[in-house]
């Protein structure tokens, strides 16, 4: 793999899928589509906190799968403002999924203390599951912020 301070330009085509760290977009995917299902089935007792969780984990899929396939088609066409843009859409995404992690969080640890019933058991067992992958959507934001900084840097 390539290093990301190597190469101030991205990549096209199928090598975002080989070069780090755009391959980071896969998991970042993954993690996000499965907080966007887990937040959407359980029930919300709070919507302020759970509909901010779901606008982060819907924004940030939304954003990495079209940036993701507007790199593999090549429509950056090596110009050095998209390396910027990228470094902006990380930096945002990072922020976004912190925020939303701890709320997240909180808001579990505050239905953990009603787990009586078999249905609260169920929400706060979904919830727990969000926030393990909210926190590993956001390590994984976090780490491609900072090579995409970096890319930026040196351009």
């Amino acid at each position: 793999m390539s290093s990301a301070t190597s190469t101030a330009s991205l990549p096209s085509g199928l090598g975002v899928l080989t070069t780090f760290p755009d391959v980071l977009f896969i998991p970042e995917i993954i993690f996000g589509g499965l907080v966007w299902i887990l937040v959407a089935s359980s029930k919300v007792p709070s919507p302020m906190l759970q509909g901010w969780v779901m606008f982060v984990s819907v924004f940030c899929f939304v954003m990495s799968t079209s940036l993701l396939c507007l790199y593999i088609c090549g429509a950056h066409g090596g110009s050095s403002s998209w390396v910027a843009l990228d470094a902006i859409c990380q930096v945002t995404a990072a922020l976004f999924y912190l925020s939303a992690s701890v709320l997240e969080a909180y808001f579990t640890y505050s239905v953990g203390f009603f787990t009586a019933s078999p249905l609260v058991m169920t929400i706060y067992q979904e919830n727990i599951a969000a926030v393990v992958f909210a926190f590993l959507a956001t390590l994984m934001y976090v780490i491609h912020k900072v090579y995409s900084l970096l890319r930026w840097k040196s351009s």
